[in-house]
C-alpha cells in the first residue's frame, strides 16, 4: 500500500526510498514485530478468557508436558495478523506473488483455527478430521499450485529447477500440479508436526522463511540470476516483503511463546506458516531447496512416518515417541536443550540451503 507514495516522488526525495524493496521489508518487519508487542497480551488475555481450560493435553504424551494444562491455544492469530497486516502495508499489492502466498497462509490458518477449536470447545486432542484437513488442504494447494505455474515465465512452467546443477529444468507436465501440491501441504503439515515444544517451532520458521526471502529477492532481479546462474522469476522480489513482515511476527510471538510458554502457537500458526513455506518455494523454482532449508520439519515428519508404518508392521518402535523432539524428551533431555539445538540444526541447514545458490 505504501509503495504508492512514490507517486509524490520526484526520484531524490524521502517518498523514492519506497521504490525499494529491501526499505519496504524493513518497515515490514519493524511493522509486524511492534504489532507483535502492541497485540500479543490483549490476544492471551481474551484466549484465556474465553477457552477456560485452554489446549487440551495428550494423556499418552511426555510426562512433563501435564504442568502446561490450562495454556491457551491459537496464538498463531498473533503471527498471522501481524504478518498480514505489515505485509499489505508494505508490499506491492499488484503483485500476484504476494497475494497468492498471502491466499495459501490465511486459507490454512483458517483450517487451522477450525482444528484449534474444535479442541478447546471439545476438549479433547482430535480436532477436525484428519481426512477432512487433508482434502482441504490438497484442494487450497491445488489453487495455489496452478496459479503459480501461471504466473510463473513460459520457459519456466511446470518444470522443476535442480539445485546445484546449472540451467537444469526437468519438464513434469500435467506431473508439475500435484508435485507442488505436496510441496504445500507437505510443509504445512511438518511444521504443524515439529510444534510440540515451547518455542521449538517459530525459530526454525523464522530461520526458513528468511532464508527463502533471500532466494526469492535474488531470483527477482536478473542481475543476480545471471551472476548466480539461477533462474529469473520476475516479481518473486516482492516476498522478501511478506517473509521479514513474518520474521517480525514471530519475534513478537517468541516473546510470549518462549518457556515457559504464556501461549501456544496451535494449528491456527503451524499450519498457516507452514503452507507459507511450501508456497513461496513453489514461487521461486525452489521446492527442492526448502527440503535442505526445511531440514528439520523433513525429519520431524519422517519420524512419524517411520514409526508409524514400523509399527504397522511389526508391533514395535523404532523411537521411544514420535514425533522425534518427543523422543528425545522421553530419553531425559530437557526441553530447553532439545528447543536450542533444534534451532542450531535449522540455522545450518538454512546456510547450506543458501550455499546452493552460488555453487554451481
Amino acid at each position: 500500500m505504501l509503495y504508492w507514495l512514490t507517486a509524490l516522488s520526484d526520484g531524490g526525495d524521502f517518498f523514492n526510498l519506497f521504490r525499494y524493496i529491501t526499505f519496504r521489508a524493513g518497515g515490514a518487519f519493524l511493522t509486524a514485530l511492534v504489532f507483535g508487542f502492541l497485540f500479543g497480551r490483549p490476544l492471551i488475555a481474551v484466549l484465556r478468557r474465553t477457552q477456560g481450560k485452554g489446549q487440551p493435553i495428550r494423556d499418552d504424551g511426555p510426562e512433563g508436558h501435564f504442568v502446561k494444562a490450562g495454556t491457551p491455544t491459537m496464538g498463531g492469530l498473533l503471527i498471522v495478523g501481524a504478518l498480514t497486516t505489515a505485509t499489505l502495508l508494505w508490499a506491492r499489492l499488484d503483485n500476484p506473488f504476494v497475494w497468492l502466498v498471502l491466499f495459501v497462509t490465511l486459507a490454512y490458518g483458517l483450517i487451522g483455527f477450525a482444528d484449534d477449536y474444535a479442541k478447546v470447545s471439545k476438549q479433547n486432542t482430535k480436532g477436525v478430521p484428519g481426512k477432512l484437513r487433508i482434502l482441504l488442504g490438497i484442494l487450497i494447494a491445488g489453487v495455489a499450485a496452478f496459479l503459480a505455474s501461471a504466473f510463473h515465465p513460459a520457459e519456466l512452467q511446470n518444470q522443476l529447477a535442480l539445485p546445484v546443477f546449472k540451467n537444469t529444468l526437468i519438464n513434469l507436465g500435467i506431473l508439475y500440479i500435484p508435485f507442488a501440491i505436496c510441496v504445500i501441504v507437505g510443509s504445512a503439515n511438518a511444521v504443524n508436526l515439529t510444534d510440540g515444544l515451547d518455542g521449538l517451532a517459530i525459530m526454525p520458521v523464522m530461520i526458513a522463511a528468511s532464508t527463502l526471502g533471500v532466494i526469492a529477492y535474488a531470483v527477482g532481479r536478473v542481475d543476480f540470476t545471471e551472476y548466480l546462474d539461477v533462474h529469473y522469476v520476475p516479481g518473486t522480489g516482492e516476498i522478501l516483503i511478506f517473509t521479514a513482515a513474518l520474521f517480525g511476527g514471530g519475534l513478537g510471538f517468541l516473546w510470549y511463546n518462549a518457556p515457559p510458554a504464556a501461549v501456544f502457537m496451535g494449528d491456527t500458526g503451524s499450519l498457516a506458516l507452514g503452507g507459507a513455506l511450501g508456497a513461496i518455494a513453489v514461487v521461486t523454482k525452489h521446492e527442492l531447496v526448502l527440503a535442505v532449508v526445511g531440514g528439520l520439519f523433513v525429519v520431524e515428519a519422517l519420524s512419524v512416518i517411520i514409526q508409524v508404518l514400523y509399527f504397522k508392521r511389526t508391533g514395535r518402535r523404532v523411537f521411544l515417541m514420535a514425533p522425534i523432539h518427543h523422543h528425545y524428551e522421553k530419553k531425559g533431555w530437557a526441553e530447553p536443550t532439545i528447543v536450542i539445538r533444534f534451532w542450531i540444526i535449522s540455522l545450518i541447514l538454512a546456510m547450506i540451503g543458501l550455499a546452493t545458490l552460488k555453487v554451481r
